[in-house]
């Protein structure tokens, strides 16, 4: 007797194998988007507060270019990185962009107005801030990084940017800006992973050894005491440790003085804070 139970088993396997492709293409094919946060906070990645990757370095000393260079992470993973040296008002511009961009599905085109973007980082609305802006996101689009933690198990690769453009074919001025970031972005993006932080509170804040702990010690509700020397890796400093102890006094008194640290002491060589909020 001819068994017929054999095609017909493999007409189904074929049958479920082909539904399941179908569903994978399809899903892959749906609109990505960035997790939602309040218009009164920003999100950033922890792997990207807990690195060096946007430093603050004395904005006097001129910024170098990194062909794929290691950056320091306090903590679990590895940052690569090539491109021109990231500061804090990249950081800034980033964070306000990522905000922008969450609106939209990832790969799609995000517009503004140059002066609303300006206005919403707190800059004074003058020419040289707009320039400032277009250097700012041209920077970060000429980026290629890599970054591997224990929760993403593997590295990833992105570029901060995919695409960027502010003036047209002829090199007129465009009225709306246009940014493009790509779909992997969702990656990084992770809803656990994020830390939200007052806008205002972040814009506010002066760029340098202040802005930048304050990112970092936000991505810890419950901040550990840490090393001075490593701070002065995270920040990026090229200072002496003793310059540079006399700076981070400077920024935990002023990040105590806007009511983010309760306490902060030097026990030794450690640098212990606690947050009030």
């Amino acid at each position: 007797m001819h068994d017929i139970s054999q095609p017909l088993l493999f007409g189904v396997n074929d049958s479920v194998s082909e539904s399941l492709e179908q569903m994978l293409a399809s899903l892959a094919a749906q609109p990505k988007f960035l997790p939602e946060w309040p218009d009164g906070q920003r999100s950033m990645p922890n792997e990207i507060l807990r690195s060096a990757l946007f430093n603050c370095r004395n904005r006097n000393l001129p910024r170098v270019f990194m062909k794929e260079a290691e950056i320091a992470v306090i903590g679990d993973g590895e940052v690569i990185y090539r491109g021109e040296e990231l500061r804090q008002d990249d950081e800034l511009v980033w964070m306000h962009l990522m905000h922008l961009i969450k609106k939209l599905p990832l790969g799609e085109c995000v517009d503004f107005t140059p002066y609303s973007f300006i206005k919403a980082l707190g800059w004074p609305i003058k020419g040289q801030n707009y320039e400032r802006l277009r250097i700012c996101l041209s920077r970060m689009q000429a980026t290629a990084l890599r970054i591997q933690s224990k929760r993403l198990q593997c590295f990833i690769s992105i570029s901060l940017i995919q695409k960027f453009l502010s003036k047209n074919d002829q090199n007129e001025n465009l009225s709306r800006w246009q940014v493009w970031v790509g779909k992997e972005m969702q990656l990084l993006f992770d809803e656990e992973f994020l830390t939200r932080v007052t806008w205002e509170t972040r814009r506010s804040l002066p760029d340098g050894i202040a802005s930048k702990l304050f990112g970092y010690w936000a991505s810890h509700r419950k901040p550990y005491p840490v090393k001075i020397e490593t701070l002065l890796k995270l920040c990026g400093s090229t200072m002496a440790v003793k310059h540079f102890k006399a700076e981070l006094k400077k920024a935990l008194d002023h990040l105590r003085l806007i009511g983010f640290l309760e306490t902060w002491e030097f026990k030794k060589d450690l640098v212990v804070v606690t947050r009030r909020y």
